[in-house]
């Protein structure tokens, strides 16, 4: 299990990304934009983006002598430049038992499921206020 910091920001998630890369010595190893995305009719709650908003960043990785950073445009359930931790797990019977196990006393924002980068990824607020997602991740 990878306990991964997934950092959110509105419209600035490539620079910072590349800035830590810069300060930290490491490599921004993958970057998506919202409009490289595939559609996602299963996913509650994600309509159609804005047109302002599909050359954001949907998601950014950084790595850094084996550490992960994620990033991402977009709104946080913490607010805007809030940081979610990312729960990368290797089974989708772990990724359920975690993200269970977290929600219990929480909020589910976008229940457990498989999207199209995970077998299984979730989103929650446990019962500290904290958001988490689980991610069970697909290999490329």
């Amino acid at each position: 299990m990878k306990l991964i910091p997934f950092l959110s920001f509105n419209g600035s998630t490539h620079e910072a990304m590349a800035f830590y890369a810069q300060v930290l010595g490491g490599k921004v190893v993958s970057e998506m934009k919202y409009r490289d995305m595939p559609p996602m009719e299963s996913a509650e709650g994600c309509g159609e983006m804005p047109p302002e908003t599909l050359d954001h960043v949907a998601h950014s990785q950084l790595e850094v002598d084996g550490a992960i950073l994620m990033a991402a445009d977009g709104p946080s359930p913490g607010g805007e430049n809030s940081t979610t931790i990312n729960v990368d797990v290797d089974s989708i019977e772990e990724a359920e038992r975690v993200f269970t196990a977290l929600a219990e006393g929480g909020q589910v924002k976008m229940p457990i499921g498989e999207t199209f980068w995970a077998h299984r990824w979730g989103f929650l607020i446990d019962r500290y206020g904290k958001p988490w997602m689980v991610n069970c991740m697909k290999q490329p």
